[in-house]
């Protein structure tokens, strides 16, 4: 993963202020509640004292509590109660885990996976689109989740894949595509033809582009299709582990506002959603190996352009963390 980065990872709906939620996101098990001011609390998923899951305990006081012994926590990791040491003596120090700093935007849960920096960045996301009714599913994927977002940035594999469903009218020419970043989005316009015989134009032979066809990615997990003014299709790739990704997947539109109306249409596009979606799924799920590199000896096209874009793009971003994080170290030994 990438250093010093918002990632979402969690629907808003799944998090409550009753009872806590476990799952395991960036390679860590987490527990994660809701305070008394409905603000997100995430903690590791680990009781300090003899290693229970505090997933499976409860809410009490608005602490997440242990179903072994009774320790409560609070969003910090500290442990504020040892019920057998008796509520009028105090907690040591050293009771406590490690906790995250998450919050909630645009209907999803975000975590901060790094280090601790002032201000933080905002939380990236497709602004527009909160003005947007939406209906969401979510499934786990058997793949990293650069496998996944790279999955959405192949615009050869329409046709083949998708030839049912968005990809029907076998247009297999891959003119361009244009790809254009702002700071850490990537905008990339799609020409898809009829073979008519002809090589595919250029990138830069492509004259007005920006009236194309466009899909945008914004690092570092989520995405959207910008099928038309009113119709969005936007997913986020929460990763869960080295092996598997969780993709929250939404259809957005702003073409029925009647209440019922608007549900039952967003319901269908769900509907077709899960459809397109598990057509990439039975082929995706067979990629090796499961996480993409920037190097993996693979043999590209032009049409790979915005998956080329993508691949380096993160992997600089990886670079510039991995520097930060050396002079910080550095300053550190310094200051001792």
């Amino acid at each position: 993963m990438i250093r010093n980065q918002w990632y979402a990872v969690l629907s808003s709906r799944e998090v409550r202020a009753d009872a806590p939620v476990g799952v395991t996101r960036l390679s860590r098990k987490l527990v994660l509640w809701r305070d008394e001011h409905n603000q997100i609390c995430c903690i590791a998923d680990k009781c300090c004292h003899r290693g229970a899951s505090l997933a499976c305990g409860k809410i009490a006081d608005h602490h997440v509590q242990c179903p072994f012994h009774g320790f409560e926590y609070d969003c910090s990791g500290r442990v504020v109660k040892i019920p057998a040491n008796g509520r009028s003596n105090s907690v040591p120090g050293n009771f406590k885990v490690d906790s995250f700093l998450a919050r909630e935007a645009h209907g999803l849960i975000w975590i901060w996976y790094g280090d601790p920096v002032e201000p933080l960045p905002e939380i990236p996301f497709f602004e527009e689109l909160d003005g947007f009714s939406y209906g969401e599913f979510h499934e786990n994927w058997n793949v990293h989740y650069t496998r996944a977002i790279e999955n959405q940035l192949d615009v050869v594999h329409l046709p083949f894949v998708h030839r049912t469903t968005i990809g029907r009218g076998n247009k297999c020419l891959v003119n361009g595509p244009v790809v254009r970043w702002e700071k850490n989005r990537m905008t990339y316009y799609v020409k898809n033809t009829l073979d008519d015989g002809g090589r595919p134009q250029k990138a830069a032979e492509i004259q007005d582009y920006e009236k194309l066809y466009s899909l945008q990615m914004q690092m570092p997990n989520i995405w959207q299709n910008r099928v038309s003014a009113k119709l969005r299709i936007m997913a986020a790739f929460a990763p869960v582990d080295e092996e598997n990704t969780m993709i929250y997947l939404r259809f957005c539109q702003k073409i029925v506002s009647v209440p019922v109306l608007k549900q039952i249409m967003n319901g269908l596009g769900n509907l077709a959603n899960r459809v397109v979606l598990h057509q990439d799924r039975r082929v995706v799920l067979t990629q090796l190996p499961k996480k993409s590199e920037l190097m993996m000896g693979e043999n590209l096209v032009a049409g790979d352009a915005p998956i080329i874009e993508y691949r380096r793009r993160r992997e600089a971003m990886k670079k510039e963390a991995e520097t930060s994080a050396g002079k910080k170290t550095a300053e550190s030994g310094d200051a001792r």
